[in-house]
């Protein structure tokens, strides 16, 4: 480990108080880091700060620790439920890393009691754990919390609480904003007291965090913290004693690369980061059936409940496989990974950055791979632009053993894996026609054939992105995939019967097949859209004697028709509003929604 200090506590403006020392020195920290030495005398002399920091810094420290301080020179002592502090942060497991670290200083302050409050379980157990004990440091995440603030029903008046706060740091201020919690955050500083200290600590500073500094700071001090040497002048984004690889390989070679790279390193700790929970659910499967004698878990922002579970489990392992999303992407601190790997490139620059940071913190050394398709390469050429990240070439690794036919033999033998592999090939796709370079990331550009064998489909499903398009390098299976049973024997028995009530209601029919609204993995609306667009266009070129105007006439007639369906219009009001046109229309209008709806 390379030391990365900022001298020793004693070197502190502010002396600190003997328990709080007693806590750095169980943790083993000797000595601050630039972000901790820059940020807690200004947070300790009552200054707001919006402090900039690498990921893997130490910025956890560099807020627990003025928290401790400021609470601990209050006049009067908090009382069991008064609210000293609050410490919102984005996602569960971050929130759960906060208040270990946070438990290992309380624990030298009996008179201190803190509170986590986050999603995933039961929020009356949270009104009666805080009416219990109280909780004069709150660490949460913006959802329960506002939840919480709302309970007065319930006989909690956290508002009241809240009144003798002195402090609220926000953490990963720019993942709060990104993640949809701009009308929580607002919500909750509306019961917030003005006159308290803030902290807004991020890895990347941007507009949004900007407009949040200047709404809810008082004269803050800014704080940007940057790698030592010659990064500095580059403003690098990640760590120095990161090193960053990238291999550039096919499609339906992916896997297998990926699978051969973990096979090598069974002994060591890795975080495998993929694009959609769907697709974390299908290789995660995947990697635990083919990499024997190495723990295996996923983790995606879909899970309720066993997200606590797993995240804690796998901290506390000496090696093994995180199989996730980018729930893991930000300020989690899981001891000891050696390897971060991306086999799906991250949505944004900024969070490449960030899945980067997982591995070589506080002065570690660590490594991260991100997999590229040919077509993706220029994308190695823009993260050194757009970010300053320096990356090397690792060459995919000749004669590895070839994985897909036994994970096509699974999801001949599951149904529930067959599955699984359709819906995070479907996922994919979508996600990648959303990506934010998408000028690097073409959704035309891929090789559809390529893609679904790396995912070993059995066959192409049916989606509207691959409409029209014919895929003679892809080879479907020639069993009737229908006939693929679910292992689980009640799941199957639940499918044999929802299939024999399918037949009744064709025959019933007529033979037709029911329509079945929002049916899985198509866009319904979007379909009918679309229809709507090519019927109008072919009329257009065909010479039709629908003209522009009609046109027009005929989608007002096509909203109207739909809002006497939802009942939002009477029968009568619609005959009235079908003048001209409109009535010769009707016919046609009425029969083509019909036979979508």
């Amino acid at each position: 480990m390379e030391a990365v200090t900022e001298g020793g506590w004693a070197s502190l403006p502010v002396a600190l108080s003997p328990g709080v020392l007693r806590a750095l020195r169980g943790l083993g920290f000797a000595h601050m880091t630039p972000v901790q030495s820059a940020t807690i005398p200004l947070f300790m002399s009552n200054k707001d700060v919006a402090a900039e920091a690498v990921t893997g810094s130490g910025k956890t420290l560099a807020f627990v620790i003025p928290i401790l301080e400021i609470l601990l020179r209050r006049e009067e002592k908090l009382k069991k439920m008064q609210v000293g502090a609050i410490i919102i942060t984005p996602t569960r497991e971050l929130a759960i890393q906060i208040d270990e670290v946070l438990s290992h200083f309380t624990k030298h302050f009996p008179n201190f009691s803190q509170i986590l409050l986050i999603g995933g379980r039961n929020p009356m157990e949270d009104v009666e754990k805080f009416k219990e004990h109280g909780g004069n440091i709150i660490v949460a995440t913006p959802g329960r919390l506002e939840d919480l603030f709302r309970r007065k029903a319930d006989g909690l008046d956290l508002a009241s609480c809240v009144k003798s706060l002195d402090v609220l740091v926000l953490d990963e201020a720019d993942r709060l904003l990104d993640m949809g919690f701009e009308a929580s955050l607002n919500a909750i500083l509306d019961f917030l007291p003005k006159q308290r200290r803030t902290g807004l600590f991020s890895a990347t500073q941007t507009q949004e965090v900007e407009n949040l500094v200047r709404a809810g700071l008082r004269n803050p001090v800014r704080i940007s913290v940057k790698e030592k040497g010659v990064a500095a002048s580059n403003t690098q984004k990640t760590p120095t004693r990161l090193e960053n690889y990238y291999m550039i390989c096919k499609a339906d070679e992916k896997f297998n690369q990926l699978v051969h790279f973990l096979r090598q390193r069974k002994q060591e700790k890795h975080l495998v980061f993929f694009s959609t929970c769907a697709c974390v659910e299908y290789y995660g499967k995947a990697l635990e059936s083919l990499i024997k004698q190495v723990k295996i878990m996923c983790i995606h922002g879909k899970m309720k409940h066993k997200r606590n579970k797993i995240f804690t489990e796998f901290r506390k392992l000496p090696g093994g496989i995180l199989v996730c999303t980018d729930v893991m992407a930000r300020g989690i601190d899981i001891p000891e990974v050696h390897w971060v790997l991306q086999y799906d490139p991250p949505s944004s620059a900024s969070a490449f950055v960030h899945r980067c940071g997982r591995t070589a913190r506080i002065g570690n050394v660590g490594s991260a791979l991100v997999f590229l398709l040919p077509m993706e390469e220029s994308y190695v050429n823009f993260l050194s632009i757009n970010q300053k990240c320096p990356m090397q070439e690792m060459k995919p690794q000749r004669n590895v053993l070839d994985l897909l036919p036994k994970l096509k033999s699974m999801a001949l033998a599951d149904r529930a894996v067959f599955e699984k592999g359709m819906k995070a090939f479907v996922s994919y796709i979508q996600a990648y026609a959303k990506h934010e370079c998408n000028l690097i990331f073409r959704i035309k550009d891929l090789d559809f054939a390529s893609l679904a064998k790396g995912f070993a489909l059995l066959k192409m499903p049916k989606m509207p992105e691959l409409r029209g398009k014919c895929f003679s390098d892809f080879v479907p299976v020639t069993v009737n995939t229908d006939s693929i049973p679910f292992k689980d024997k009640n799941r199957e028995k639940q499918r044999q019967k929802q299939l024999e009530q399918q037949r009744k209601e064709r025959q019933e029919n007529g033979g037709k097949k029911k329509f079945i609204k929002n049916k899985a993995w198509s866009k319904q609306k979007a379909k009918r859209e679309k229809k709507k667009k090519v019927t109008a266009k072919r009329k257009r070129e065909e010479g039709s004697d629908i003209e522009d105007e009609d046109m027009e006439e005929l989608l007002n007639d096509t909203r109207l028709l739909k809002r006497l369906k939802k009942g939002k219009i009477s029968e009568e009001e619609f005959e009235k509003r079908l003048t001209g046109s409109q009535s010769r229309l009707k016919a046609e209008t009425v029969s083509d929604l019909g036979s979508e709806d």
